[in-house]
């Protein structure tokens, strides 16, 4: 079966074709600056070990150009890798918010359509540009059924204790105010993973996903039962441009005493907050660089982060009633040793003990890098979201 995944956002698409059930990546890429200058598209195709890649400069005024640009590459005549759209078996599109009304993977309809359209206002800068990938997709490749993955749905295993915020009745049963939690999709993926590794029946696994967008989730026998990220993406830990966790009397002091407007607020704490707000970097990267070269501000905010990510491990674990394995993931967890370190550090009275040794050799694939007594597992999990997409969108159509 021949999946390919669509991940779309406002000025972008993510794409991978991957056979299954073989979980065989075929060729993966990314169209980049959508309706901007200097838009182009990054096409990798891959044989065995081989790997090549073609980069095409073109203009690409929306997103219909660009996947019909990335269909013609998919049957080029040099380095296509089928040879009629119309092989595409299924294509699967990261959708970001689904709701209380989507709690799995489901076949996309003109209902579903129109449900994700009515989640907008809760999603306004993922659900859109989803959405419009699923209109493109149908018309590029008809003979395929087009799928939705939610980035939302394995949250919703939450008990409203979690999910459920202390307001007024009527904003939950009239307007859906609720916890949702994203990275969903990674969440499931790296849990699964850890849970085979450990071979432990009734595991009890925290999943820290560290990317400029970052989440935790507490997991139990595969269940989540809790999620760090809220109603949107802003809660819970500090990010790369988000705030994380914030006291909401910041809000109206921002707005009554310093005369900022809601829209401005939202696009401080959004856009200028986080890391990028502390040290005028958003990439970890370059914080990392100013952290080694002693620069204080780098410095608080490296501990900050890791303070963030320790309160959680600390909350959970009581949620949890234990730990068995804490996994770091995404492109921050799975690369920043000093974050690792920082994150859990001093939490020895939950039976964490890092390697130092072994957090900074690095390794591949999924690797351990806690001491060999710690009751701990502290697990590197590689995500893989596009695989996880393929995979559910392979389950739910052969049962």
């Amino acid at each position: 079966m021949n999946v390919f995944v669509i991940n779309s956002g406002s000025s972008s698409i993510k794409y991978q074709l991957i056979r299954m059930p073989q979980a065989e990546v075929v060729c993966a890429g990314i169209v980049d600056r959508i309706g901007l200058e200097g838009s182009a598209i990054q096409h990798k195709t891959f044989s065995g070990q081989n790997e090549h890649v073609r980069k095409v400069g073109i203009h690409i005024p929306d997103h219909a150009s660009g996947l019909t640009e990335v269909a013609r590459l998919l049957t080029d005549s040099q380095i296509g890798v089928i040879q009629d759209p119309m092989e595409i078996d299924v294509v699967g599109h990261r959708v970001v918010h689904g709701g209380e009304d989507f709690s799995d993977t489901i076949i996309i309809s003109e209902a579903v359509k129109e449900k994700i359209k009515n989640l907008f206002p809760l999603a306004p800068l993922h659900n859109p540009p989803n959405y419009l990938g699923i209109e493109v997709a149908e018309q590029i490749f008809k003979h395929a059924k087009q799928v939705a993955v939610f980035d939302t749905a394995f949250h919703q295993t939450m008990p409203p204790v979690a999910y459920r915020m202390a307001i007024p009745n009527l904003f939950y049963d009239d307007h859906g105010i609720r916890a949702y939690g994203f990275h969903g999709t990674s969440h499931k993926y790296v849990s699964e993973t850890a849970a085979q590794y450990l071979q432990k029946n009734g595991s009890r696994i925290i999943t820290i996903h560290l990317g400029n967008g970052c989440s935790m989730s507490a997991v139990q026998n595969g269940t989540c039962i809790d999620t760090s990220m809220g109603l949107g993406p802003m809660n819970g830990l500090i990010m790369g441009t988000r705030t994380g966790d914030i006291d909401q009397s910041v809000i109206f002091h921002m707005v009554n005493q310093l005369g900022y407007s809601l829209d401005d607020v939202n696009d401080i704490l959004n856009k200028k907050s986080g890391m990028l707000g502390l040290t005028g970097f958003s990439d970890m990267r370059d914080v990392k660089a100013a952290y080694e070269k002693g620069n204080e501000a780098a410095v608080l905010a490296y501990e900050m982060y890791c303070y963030h990510i320790r309160k959680y491990i600390g909350s959970f674990a009581a949620v949890l009633s234990g730990i068995d394995a804490i996994v770091f993931t995404a492109g921050v967890g799975e690369n920043d040793p000093l974050v690792r370190s920082l994150s859990t550090s001093k939490m020895a009275h939950l039976g964490i003990y890092l390697d130092e040794k072994k957090n900074k050799a690095g390794g591949k694939g999924i690797y351990e890098i806690n001491t060999s007594d710690s009751p701990v597992k502290i697990l590197i999990v590689p995500t893989n979201e596009e695989l996880e997409i393929a995979r559910q969108c392979y389950m739910l159509l052969n049962g």
